[in-house]
């Protein structure tokens, strides 16, 4: 983004920033700090370390512009300072609560309400645009749409840490918040990394219900229920599938699990909250494409398609164990789409 102002130009990095923060928190985020696109020299190394042994699954945009995603220097370089955003979900309840009922499915916090990508990208325009128009500079807004690592940029900036799970946490936030970036021409004083804060704690590593955590600090995203229920096509290998439960979307056990969330603050964005409760099963399954769709419009579960969420429902009535559910199963058994059939005839074999 680029543009004109007819005053003279902000100059001073040092009042910048203070004017920058003071902007960031009317518009809604709830931290902000500030690094060097280079920050993170372990970026490359620890990326292609994950992608040589394949843990990345089915996610082969990741190895796609790898040169980008591994150096966000490289993404544009004219670019001095990144700065990153930080903006609360924190849930208003128990979000493990919903794995005792087995007839409604689990949808992950950040997904209950309306998608966190565009209203965060419209606050990180706005904030972009009224940095523009203070100073002059040049800015690119990134929410999880670009090849940019997020987490260790948020790491380096200040913001928290990457945990045990590799999520980001942070001893004010706790682990619910969304990140978005800025990235700007302009040459901003930079935050100290933080470090983390973990110690011997291991709640995380043993709160994964596939055990996707082969040691601390690394995730192989080929267990991970987040993955397998969004980013996996086709049917998921059955040594996993009792392990999902009623989960249909994403997984929390992990974030839900870290101590630190005892600190964290509570959302002020009140789309980001949806019904509390799940959805029941029967519904979802009965769903055709155009229901579908209609359901989850203005949700980020809308982008995974029917056929991969009647899949995920399928697996979740198989694990119930509610003989009153098997009659949706059966109703699947020849849909069109194989995963679906296989995911019905599944749990069909499992329920009395």
């Amino acid at each position: 983004m680029r543009c004109s102002t007819s005053r003279t130009p902000l100059t001073d990095p040092a009042e910048i920033r203070a004017r920058l923060d003071e902007q960031a928190r009317a518009e809604g985020f709830s931290a902000l700090g500030i690094c060097a696109p280079d920050a993170d020299p372990r970026l490359p190394e620890r990326l292609a370390a994950f992608l040589d042994k394949d843990r990345h699954g089915q996610m082969g945009w990741m190895a796609e512009r790898v040169h980008w995603r591994a150096a966000p220097a490289a993404l544009w370089p004219e670019a001095q300072s990144v700065i990153m955003l930080a903006e609360l979900y924190t849930p208003e309840h128990d979000p493990i609560e919903i794995l005792k009922y087995p007839e409604r499915g689990a949808v992950s916090v950040y997904a209950q309400g309306k998608d966190y990508h565009d209203i965060v990208k419209k606050r990180l325009k706005r904030l972009g645009g009224w940095l523009v128009g203070l100073t002059g500079c040049e800015i690119k807004v990134f929410v999880d749409t670009a090849p940019v690592m997020e987490k260790p940029l948020a790491q380096a900036a200040g913001l928290g840490w990457q945990g045990k799970h590799t999520n980001l946490l942070s001893r004010e936030l706790g682990s619910w918040f969304f990140l978005g970036a800025v990235f700007t021409t302009l040459d901003l004083p930079k935050d100290t990394a933080e470090q983390e804060h973990c110690g011997s704690c291991r709640a995380c590593l043993d709160a994964c219900p596939t055990d996707a955590f082969p040691a601390p600090y690394q995730l192989d995203a080929r267990r991970c229920i987040s993955y397998l229920t969004i980013e996996h096509k086709g049917p998921v290998d059955p040594e996993l599938r009792p392990l999902m439960g009623n989960r249909i979307y994403g997984c929390d056990d992990c974030l839900a699990a870290c101590p630190w969330n005892k600190f964290a603050r509570a959302a002020t964005e009140l789309r980001y909250h949806g019904p509390h409760g799940g959805p029941a099963l029967a519904e979802l399954a009965a769903l055709d494409d155009a229901a579908f769709r209609a359901r989850f419009s203005g949700s980020p579960i809308k982008r995974i398609g029917r056929d991969r969420m009647t899949r995920n429902v399928l697996y979740a009535i198989g694990n119930s164990g509610l003989a009153e559910l098997r009659p949706i199963a059966q109703s699947l058994l020849d849909d069109p789409d194989p995963g679906v059939a296989d995911a019905a005839r599944w749990a069909c074999e499992r329920l009395p």
